[in-house]
């Protein structure tokens, strides 16, 4: 009764401005990290590292990211957003912070180890968003956050430049950059969740395609409640709870850790056990294909057109920067095609794949900025496309959990590119894009089996409520 009460309260209400926030959060987030990524492999060699050494560390935090990804989405699932994500952006911070004292390799690759485990807060993000919006917005929603996300990547890099240039440039960015986080999560710890709560109180009451099961999945997965006395206290969590009687002992600690760490365990055997395997599928072939095209860009460039690195860069500013305003262009395309996410990434994967193939076999630079233009919209409608349907097909009650396993498909695809670039390049400056395109065609032709199948469960499920 209460929570009818509360829902009635805020009937309608789109939270625009915890949105707006997240926006702001996923912006500052990548600026951040930006500054540090180009001058990490350059430190990394200055503290004494062979390139082999440099190789392995630099790999070190690709490889946390993969087996941490899911499990942290899975854990924000469990212990409530607001919690798992002032963690993460905590850590963070603390990683780079450390960052800007490591005088030698080691302290280097220590620094490296909580920010590969915990930097997950991007992903968490669009979990909220997921929790905030309704199906048929979200793309949109998730559009104008990789938009935002993506200005913040360019700028970055222009600020880490030119901090560089001053004595001790990387320890000072890499201070700035454990600012910047922990700037976001003072920002993250005043925003209103009140309204994310009773925003996602109202959405499950009055969709008509939950069942009460699901409704109370939803809502715990949030971790708020809603009472008529003041529905803006939230509890985030268990394991940050206190006791009535005074406190807690480590008893209840443990018990506390070990009730997430199971919860964490079945919903990530959930997801490996659902019939999610073929889209994930196509995330990794697209994710490998699509790191192929951009593995050996610049030396391409140079060996097959004689263009300097300085207008390499500008080629890539550009495709970047029209990567950023694609994001805004999201929403109007899903609409076009009445939120057939099936279709439409079937549509811009195989764009993906003819555009690769276009920049394989240009004659000239010409026709690569037409490729690179074409490039970045493409792929920017197809990462919104692949996790919306991923969302749409588990189940919005596990979206921590499912955009991590996206994120721990993509990345297999950092671990793989490299070495399959390598190999293709023996062969030929175009053998790394040539070999995305073989690898674009098999996730065409996977889309091609799959989406009538898709699209028949999702008919199915729109018409059993009906029913």
């Amino acid at each position: 009764m209460n929570n009818s009460k509360c829902a009635i309260t805020h009937k309608r209400r789109r939270p625009q401005r915890i949105i707006q926030c997240i926006y702001v959060v996923g912006f500052m987030d990548l600026f951040g990290v930006s500054m540090i990524i180009p001058l990490l492999s350059h430190h990394v060699k200055s503290l004494g590292a062979s390139p082999t050494v440099a190789g392995i560390v630099g790999s070190t935090y690709g490889v946390l990211q993969l087996f941490s990804s899911t499990v942290v989405g899975s854990w924000s699932d469990v212990v409530g957003r607001r919690y798992s994500l002032l963690t993460c952006l905590f850590i963070s911070a603390f990683g780079y912070g450390l960052l800007g004292m490591s005088t030698s390799i080691a302290l280097f690759v220590l620094a490296r180890i909580p920010v590969g485990l915990f930097k997950h807060s991007l992903s968490i993000c669009r979990a909220i968003l997921s929790d905030l919006v309704s199906e048929k917005e979200r793309p949109l929603v998730m559009g104008h956050f990789n938009a935002a996300s993506s200005v913040g990547f360019i700028l970055g890099p222009v600020v880490g430049g030119y901090l560089t240039e001053h004595e001790g440039g990387f320890y000072l960015s890499s201070f700035v950059c454990a600012a910047i986080f922990f700037l976001n999560a003072g920002l993250v710890w005043m925003l209103p969740w009140s309204e994310t709560i009773n925003h996602r109180i109202d959405a499950n009451a009055n969709s008509k395609t939950k069942t009460s099961k699901t409704y109370d999945g939803l809502k715990n997965s949030v971790q708020q409640n809603c009472s008529d006395k003041n529905y803006i206290r939230h509890p985030n969590a268990p394991a940050v709870h206190s006791r009535a009687n005074g406190g807690w002992g480590w008893r209840d600690i443990f018990q506390s850790a070990w009730r997430q760490l199971t919860s964490v365990w079945m919903r990530i055997c959930m997801v490996a056990s659902s019939d999610l395997l073929d889209v994930f599928l196509v995330r990794l072939l697209m994710a490998v294909s699509i790191m192929l095209y951009y593995s050996n860009f610049s030396l391409a460039m140079e060996e097959r057109f004689q263009l300097k690195p300085k207008m390499t860069g500008y080629l890539i500013s550009y495709s970047s920067m029209l990567g950023a305003l694609a994001g805004c262009l999201v929403g109007p395309v899903t609409n076009l095609y009445d939120n057939n996410m099936s279709a439409l990434l079937l549509h811009s994967t195989a764009l993906t794949c003819t555009l690769i193939f276009l920049y394989a076999t240009a004659p000239n630079v010409w026709q690569v900025l037409l490729t690179s233009t074409f490039f970045a919209i493409s792929t920017t409608i197809g990462r919104t496309c692949i996790t919306d349907l991923e969302l749409q097909r588990g189940g919005a009650q596990a979206s921590g959990t499912l955009i991590g396993a996206g994120q721990s498909v993509t990345a297999v695809g950092r671990v793989l590119a490299p070495l399959l670039s390598g190999l293709a390049q023996e062969f030929s400056p175009c053998g790394p894009p040539s070999l995305g395109v073989v690898l674009g065609l098999l996730a065409v032709g996977l889309l091609l089996v799959r989406t009538p199948k898709w699209e028949s469960k999702t008919k199915v499920k729109d018409k059993s409520p009906k029913q």
